[in-house]
């Protein structure tokens, strides 16, 4: 008998005639905020933006007519020259570029030519409230995963209605099956001498708009 089975073994026989029995998953935690955390629409985009600026990222609230005018203005302040979206990011977002030059994700940009680049602009598939995360599913103008993992710099479009309240109603609208991507704040760890450092597995800076349509 080998070591392995000797494991198994003693596993299938500590958990006697239980195994195999399906056991009751609690779900008496609560999937909505309370009228006391958010009692308006504007009070949960309220709680949204502010729980995204305690993970130091910045948050900007603008219309869509200046959406365009936002992006170009940011990647300037960001020193951005070269940046990646995905193919099917609407057009109009990058309309407003001058001095930056945007290219289309594709299959042959390797992770290589992605840390070359100075940042990417991605929309979402929905943000979180209570939490401050924003969630991408490679849905429309969210791109692969390696496009928000491996350039420095991350500007992403939140619409106002992609916005709910709790990781709950988050996971609801989402489909378990595709890839996941949860942002809180710029990439972060706190392994390395207890030390918070940034940027060592993902973007070291992250932009938010909430487009208010």
């Amino acid at each position: 008998m080998s070591s392995r089975d000797t494991v198994l073994g003693r596993v299938r026989d500590a958990l006697g005639a239980a195994r195999g029995t399906r056991v009751p998953i609690p779900r008496g935690y609560r999937r909505r905020l309370t009228g006391a955390e958010a009692p308006t629409r504007a009070d949960v985009l309220a709680l949204f933006t502010e729980r995204v600026a305690e993970q130091r990222a910045s948050v900007r609230h603008v219309s869509a007519d200046e959406l365009p005018t936002a992006i170009a203005a940011a990647l300037w302040g960001r020193e951005a020259k070269r940046i990646i979206a995905p193919a099917d990011l609407p057009f109009g977002w990058l309309a407003g570029l001058e001095g930056v030059q945007a290219q289309a994700d594709s299959p042959v940009v390797d992770p290589g030519t992605l840390d070359g680049l100075d940042g990417v602009v991605t929309g979402c598939a929905v943000a979180i409230a209570q939490t401050g995360t924003i969630v991408l599913d490679g849905g429309r103008a969210q791109g692969r995963r390696a496009l928000t993992l491996v350039p420095p710099y991350h500007l992403c479009v939140v619409h106002a209605d992609q916005i709910v309240g709790t990781v709950p109603e988050a996971v609801a609208r989402l489909d378990p099956a595709r890839p996941l991507t949860w942002i809180s704040g710029p990439a972060t760890t706190g392994e390395i001498e207890l030390e918070r450092t940034e940027g060592l597995h993902g973007p070291r800076v992250l932009d938010v708009f909430v487009v208010e349509d």
